[in-house]
């Protein structure tokens, strides 16, 4: 199995210390992307890559390496201790960098692990959003670990070889996971905004190329019958409403 690790911190401590205790339990290789070694400039809040497409992002030659990382990759792991209640600045502007993957979501058979921890306290709310984050990107499966610790040594080792071994199996069994319904509701949202008479038109390019727009969810990930109706059904409402 091929593992991506994006840190997000910049520094190698707690967080890091966390990251090296996961690894310990994962077969496979490992490619390391630590966002303050990336310099990636701060986003301009343009929209270039959801108007027009992500090549049209003025930082487009840093961030499509990292996309493509984790096109290639089996299993994703990001990781960031908590900074005034949220992720760190350099993991925030890597998301802010994708946003376009909210309208035009692509992992949906990629797992992933976050890690995130504090000497205080939000390590469960940062860990929550990242999730979040990953879902809109497409993610079929997302597991956390959040850890609050005051040292190296506090950690809780137990928990984390726990989690990141469920983490490993998923990966390797190469099992889809049936989508949340909150998931299904998105992916109909920006289906049908595909299709609208006036649509953005990187988005519109973006479903009827990949064949999306012809689907329930994406394809690789399947559906039982009454999530298939329930998507049919929120889809149809979508197209009215919007």
């Amino acid at each position: 199995m091929n593992y991506l690790i994006i840190n997000g911190s910049p520094r190698k401590k707690n967080t890091w210390a966390i990251a090296e205790q996961v690894k310990s339990n994962l077969k496979g290789d490992f490619e390391e992307i630590h966002l303050s070694e990336e310099d990636i400039p701060l986003c301009r809040g343009c929209q270039n890559c959801i108007m027009n497409g992500e090549k049209y992002c003025p930082h487009y030659s840093q961030i499509k390496d990292i996309i493509e990382k984790i096109r290639k990759c089996d299993g994703i792991i990001i990781a960031s201790p908590v900074y005034a209640m949220n992720v760190t600045a350099l993991l925030k502007n890597l998301i802010d960098h994708t946003a376009y993957l909210y309208h035009r979501p692509e992992f949906f058979t990629k797992k992933a692990l976050v890690v995130v921890s504090t000497a205080g306290a939000g390590h469960k709310k940062v860990a929550n959003y990242i999730d979040e984050t990953l879902r809109h990107w497409g993610i079929n499966k997302v597991y956390k670990i959040a850890v609050q610790c005051g040292g190296k040594d506090s950690l809780e080792t137990k928990d984390i070889d726990k989690t990141s071994l469920k983490f490993r199996k998923d990966v390797e069994s190469k099992k889809m996971h049936s989508p949340k319904l909150s998931d299904i509701i998105f992916f109909d949202v920006w289906k049908a905004m595909a299709l609208t008479d006036d649509p953005i038109k990187a988005d519109r390019q973006f479903w009827f190329e990949t064949g999306l727009v012809n689907n329930d969810f994406s394809p690789e990930v399947k559906l039982g019958f009454l999530k298939r109706m329930f998507s049919k059904i929120m889809f149809n409402i979508m197209k009215r409403v919007i």
